[in-house]
C-alpha cells in the first residue's frame, strides 16, 4: 500500500515513476489469493475513517478509493468485544461510543469522557512519549473497562513495555469515527491504484526483485533486479522494511555502520495466525462487525482472537468466509525458520491444523456449532508474512516502536543517502490508515 500511494501521488504531481514488485502479483498485505474459485484476503479487514472529514477521506478520494463499493459497519456495534460470557460493543461516534459502554460500566463515566477526549487529542510529540498501558491505567481505575477499551486493538501489538499512546490512539480512533468492509477482495483496491497510475503515465513491473542498490558519489544510481535488469533514477523509494533496503546498498561512502547496526537492532513485532475458513451456503447468517474474543478478563496479554466476515456477494444474507486471527510470535515455528513456503513438511501441516482447531473452538464461543458448516480451512503463520513479504520475523506490524525511546523506533522517511527514502509501516504508524499517511510524508520530500 505504501509504496503504491507514493506512486499514484508522485505520478499525480507529473513525476515519472516506476514500481519494482518482487513478487509475481503486487499489493503486498492488501494481495488476495485464490483457492479454486474463491479469493481470499491476506491482511485487509476492515477500514476505519472513511466518511467526510475524517482521515482518510480526502485523501482516498483523491486516489479514487472512494468509488470502491465500500460497506458501512453495524453503527451500533461495529466492533463487538466478548471477555468472559459477556459482549461489549463499540458504537460509531464518540458520543455513541462514551454512551453505549456507560451502560455496562455507569461508576466510570468520568472516565470514559476522559478516554473519548484522549482519542481526539492531536499532541503527537507528548503521546510518542508516552507510554499507552501506564496512561490508560492512570485514567481507567476499572481492570474488564480497560480490558474492554482495549479488546479490539488486535490490529496493533498490546505490548504494556513498549506500546505509545500515539499508536495506541491513531489506530483505535478512525475506526470509532466510521468503520467500513470492502465489498469485495483487496485486489480490488490493488488494481484501482495501479489502474490510476498508469493512466498518469506511471509503471508497474511484477517479478522484478532489487538485489542491489548501487551508490555512486554518495547517491543512488541505479536498482539492479534478480534478473540483471538495471534501472537509473533520480530517487529511490522503498516500501520494504529498513533493515532489508540497507542491507541492498552494499556499499556506501554515505551510510555509516553504527546507523545500519542501529536499525538492524531495532525489534520487531509480532506476527499473526490466521485461519481462513470457507463455508457451506445458505448455512451462517452474515455478520456486519468483527467479533473479538479472549480467553479470560485480559486483553493485554496477548491470547485475543478477532473474528471477520466478508461481505457476501450479490444479496445473498449468509456469510461464505470468515477470518480467525490471533497473535503469534515467530519463535513458535522455529522448528520450521530455516524452510520456504510449500516446503516445509507434513508435522507443520500438522501445527497449522492444531492452531486452526483451536481459533475454531474459541469462535464457537460466538458462532455455536461452526465446525460443522466449514467447507474448506486455510492458514498462514508469521513463516508465510516473512517470505511472501520480506517482513523479519513474520512481523504483522513492521518496527515495534517503544514510548522510551521514539526517537530511536519511529523513523523518518529520510536516510543518510539523499536520494533513499523510506516508506511503510516500519516507519512511523501501520495498517491502512497508517501506510497512506506515511507515504503522504514521504512524497513530500520530493514534491515540496
Amino acid at each position: 500500500m505504501g509504496g503504491l500511494v507514493c506512486a499514484n501521488l508522485l505520478s499525480k504531481k507529473g513525476q515519472r515513476v516506476l514500481v519494482l514488485e518482487r513478487q509475481h502479483q503486487p499489493g503486498g498485505c492488501l494481495q488476495s489469493y485464490r483457492r479454486g474459485t474463491m479469493m481470499y484476503d491476506t491482511g485487509l479487514h476492515y477500514v476505519g475513517g472513511l466518511a467526510e472529514g475524517q482521515p482518510l477521506h480526502d485523501i482516498f478520494k483523491e486516489l479514487g478509493l472512494l468509488s470502491l463499493p465500500w460497506q458501512r459497519l453495524d453503527p451500533e456495534g461495529f466492533d463487538r468485544i466478548m471477555i468472559g460470557n459477556h459482549e461489549f460493543l463499540f458504537a460509531e461516534g464518540f458520543d455513541c461510543f462514551l454512551a453505549t459502554l456507560a451502560k455496562d460500566f455507569p461508576e466510570d463515566k468520568e472516565s470514559l469522557r476522559q478516554y473519548v477526549s484522549l482519542l481526539q487529542c492531536t499532541d503527537e510529540e507528548w503521546m510518542q512519549k508516552t507510554n499507552a498501558y501506564t496512561y490508560l491505567s492512570s485514567i481507567i481505575h476499572t481492570p474488564l473497562l480497560l480490558s474492554v477499551l482495549s479488546g479490539a486493538c488486535l490490529k496493533m501489538e498490546l505490548r504494556r513495555q513498549t506500546l505509545p499512546l500515539f499508536t495506541y490512539v491513531h489506530g483505535n480512533a478512525p475506526f470509532i469515527q466510521s468503520s467500513w468492509r470492502l465489498k469485495g477482495d483487496g485486489n480490488m483496491l490493488v488494481r484501482k491504484l495501479i489502474e490510476n497510475l498508469s493512466a498518469q503515465g506511471g509503471e508497474l513491473i511484477c517479478d522484478a526483485e532489487v538485489v542491489e542498490l548501487v551508490e555512486r558519489e554518495g547517491i543512488i544510481s541505479k536498482a539492479v533486479c534478480k534478473s540483471g535488469e538495471v534501472y537509473e533514477a533520480r530517487y529511490f523509494i522503498s516500501d520494504a522494511h529498513p533493515s532489508i533496503t540497507l542491507s541492498l546498498v552494499k556499499e556506501s561512502q554515505v551510510l555509516k555502520k553504527i546507523y545500519r547496526r542501529r536499525i538492524d537492532s531495532l525489534e520487531n513485532t509480532n506476527g499473526m495466525f490466521t485461519t481462513q475458513l470457507l463455508l457451506k451456503p445458505n448455512e451462517v447468517p452474515y455478520f456486519n462487525y468483527n467479533e473479538f474474543l479472549y480467553d479470560g478478563y485480559e486483553a493485554w496479554d496477548g491470547r485475543g482472537y478477532m473474528v471477520s466476515c466478508r461481505v457476501p456477494e450479490g444479496d445473498s444474507h449468509y456469510a461464505r468466509q470468515i477470518d480467525i486471527l490471533t497473535p503469534m510470535n515467530i519463535n513458535e515455528c522455529s522448528a520450521w525458520i530455516n524452510t520456504r513456503c510449500m516446503h516445509r513438511g507434513e508435522e507443520y501441516l500438522r501445527f497449522k491444523e492444531q492452531k486452526a482447531q483451536e481459533c475454531i473452538a474459541v469462535a464457537e464461543r460466538f458462532l455455536p456449532d461452526l465446525h460443522s458448516h466449514i467447507q474448506e480451512i486455510h492458514t498462514s503463520t508469521p513463516l508465510t508474512y516473512r517470505d511472501y513479504n520480506l517482513s523479519p520475523d513474520g512481523s504483522a506490524y513492521g518496527i515495534r516502536k517503544d514510548a522510551a525511546a521514539p526517537l530511536m523506533t519511529v523513523l523518518s522517511p529520510r536516510t543518510s543517502i539523499p536520494n533513499l527514502l523510506l516508506t511503510g509501516q516500519s516507519l512511523m504508524l501501520h495498517g491502512l490508515h497508517g501506510v497512506t499517511m506515511t507515504a503522504m510524508y514521504t512524497t513530500r520530500e520530493i514534491i515540496e
